[in-house]
């Protein structure tokens, strides 16, 4: 098998590849400012300079040649070299900073170049605590300044799009963010502009920077020059929570990071998953932070007769239900699930329904056709659309639904976490004349159209799976804290913050954002003699009965999904379902 050498130590490779990439993958440290491992490599930073040779090879003895001390002669480049371009090669032997004088020192000229006319705003900047730049420097960097000279000033705070802030001044011409849009996203709108020290990237022609994924040049910028317009300023890194979940703007569902402060989503990014997207999202999922946030509907709303919704108990909730359950037979109850909620949820409200007799239930696929990029942006607007097909629930047009409803006149409508009257065909008048119950995670035109509002948990709220539309079942993780669950409690809730020296726990507790719901399932297990037909006692077991329930869940587990990042599903071989 092939080997390389790195500080001594012997190492061996499969694949080709670049020696700073194997040695990431190795967990070996290397700076670094330019490469992303999904993006061309210009070399342009020069961090990553390493000191490299090969073996001399006797072609006439057809072996090494060798010292004194019988190692093998090293014939070293004239230069350094850059390792995020250096391929591979067999016997290649490479000495980094640790090893060698030459390129610890050049490393140390290098960042006391890059930071000549970096401003020193470490302290106001956004970056901070999570910027490479700052890291290295503290790890590799000159103990202090020699530049004692008017910096060079560039334009600051300039506003390139809807969603992404310039500061041209912290720029270090790393292009990673002109290469993101040439290479990923293909929008083609940010280039480098001026020349020398006085350079930055911009549209061309002072366009807006209206790419649908243009947050995600926030990301991979090694500095604070790019910055979100919405997260700017709210929060530093360190007093946050990051725990993993999925995006649920759409169907493709990439895997993010949430992060929360004071029970509050504040932002919302990529997740690395390599089956799903890459390191990359759509700027709509990062705007789910508001829907985990804003308009939330706490506590059970119920009309009593002709009024407006006034807030209730949820005893009282619990009992008004039942006894609308009691006055109608099966066959007067339509039940309609969501493509927005969970597995969990959609089979909990089947399960229910099946035991009172109720043999139909139906769902309406969210789809804008043409809004879909063939990228990570999909005509499907709903995250679960395949779990709940996987589920036996039957689907259905907006139209169509609407027909059924004037045609078969239900008694009672159950409608879990759907706006179909925001989305579909359908009014307010078709829910006119029968009592209707809505599962709802916010206010919306659906929800302000109900008898009964029960409020449920999100994304960031619950442990829940959702199935993609590529058929991978991937999971959330709660991220916020409700009325009825503590972050110190539930085990769940583990995930730390970047401060790992520091608590892992919120330091601040402001019970206005904790939202009084509850997982739909919950509430359900409500309505049977106390839970005890399904005896759910959390979401696994749930995902544990359907697997054995269902064959296109089959050896699906929680603790399989963290482990692979998500299971890929046979949703077409395995099509029979099985009634619950």
């Amino acid at each position: 098998m092939p080997e390389i050498f790195i500080d001594n130590k012997r190492y061996e490779y499969e694949k080709p590849g670049k020696v700073l990439q194997f040695m990431l993958d190795n967990g070996l440290d290397l700076p670094f400012f330019c490469y992303h491992p999904s993006l061309s490599i210009p070399a342009n930073c020069r961090q990553c300079m390493v000191k490299a040779g090969m073996p001399v090879f006797d072609r006439e003895k057809g072996t090494f040649e060798t010292d004194e001390n019988g190692d093998r002669v090293i014939r070293f480049f004239p230069k350094l070299m850059t390792a995020c371009s250096l391929d591979l090669a067999d016997g290649i032997v490479v000495h980094t900073h640790h090893t060698d004088d030459l390129v610890k020192q050049a490393q140390a000229d290098n960042l006391e170049f890059i930071l000549i006319n970096h401003p020193l705003d470490c302290p106001i900047c956004d970056q901070a605590g999570e910027c490479p730049l700052q890291i290295l420097t503290y790890k590799y960097g000159p103990e202090g300044s020699r530049f004692e000279h008017k910096k060079v000033h560039k334009p600051k705070a300039i506003q390139l799009g809807p969603r992404v802030i310039l500061d041209a001044e912290r720029c270090i011409n790393c292009t990673r963010c002109v290469r993101f849009t040439d290479e990923i996203s293909k929008s083609y709108q940010l280039s480098i502009i001026s020349r020398g020290d006085k350079n930055y990237p911009m549209t061309a022609n002072d366009q807006e920077f209206d790419d649908p994924y243009s947050l995600n040049t926030v990301d991979i910028c090694p500095v604070g020059a790019l910055t979100s317009a919405d997260f700017r300023f709210r929060a530093r890194v360190w007093e946050m929570n990051q725990t993993p979940s999925i995006d649920m703007s759409n169907g493709k569902g990439c895997s993010t990071w949430l992060w929360t402060r004071d029970n509050m989503v504040l932002r919302v990014t990529p997740r690395f998953n390599e089956e799903v997207n890459d390191h990359w999202m759509p700027d709509a999922g990062r705007l789910a932070y508001r829907k985990f946030n804003e308009n939330r509907i706490s506590r059970p709303h119920m009309r009593p007769d002709e009024t407006e919704q006034v807030r209730t108990s949820w005893n009282n909730a619990r009992l008004t239900l039942l006894e609308e359950l009691e006055k109608v037979s099966p066959a007067d109850i339509l039940v309609i699930g969501s493509p927005h909620a969970s597995v969990e949820d959609n089979y909990a409200l089947r399960t229910c329904f099946s035991r009172l007799g109720v043999s139909k239930f139906l769902f309406v696929p969210h789809i804008e056709s043409g809004s879909g990029d063939g990228f990570l942006i999909t005509d499907d607007q709903a995250p679960n659309a395949n779990g709940v097909r996987s589920l036996g629930f039957e689907e259905t047009e907006g139209k169509a639904l609407a027909k059924l409803i004037e045609t078969k006149k239900p008694r009672l409508i159950a409608i879990l976490d759907d706006d179909l009257i925001g989305r579909t065909d359908l009014t307010r008048e078709h829910f006119s004349e029968a009592w209707t119950v809505v599962w709802g995670t916010n206010h919306n035109d659906t929800t302000q159209a109900a008898d009964l509002v029960i409020p449920v948990t999100t994304a960031a709220e619950h442990a829940a799976s959702y199935v993609n539309v590529d058929g991978r079942i991937q999971r959330t993780v709660p991220a916020k804290e409700t009325m009825y669950t503590n972050r110190r409690l539930n085990l769940e809730m583990s995930m730390g913050r970047l401060d790992h020296y520091g608590t892992k726990f919120d330091n601040w507790v402001t019970d206005a954002n904790r939202v009084d719901c509850i997982p739909a399932w919950e509430f359900l297990i409500r309505l049977e003699d106390d839970g005890a037909a399904s005896g759910w006692e959390s979401s696994r077991q749930i995902m544990e009965e359907i697997a054995k329930a269902f064959p296109a869940y089959r050896e699906v587990s929680y603790d399989r999904m963290d482990e692979e990042n998500g299971i890929q599903l046979k949703l077409e071989q395995d099509s029979e379902v099985k009634t619950a």
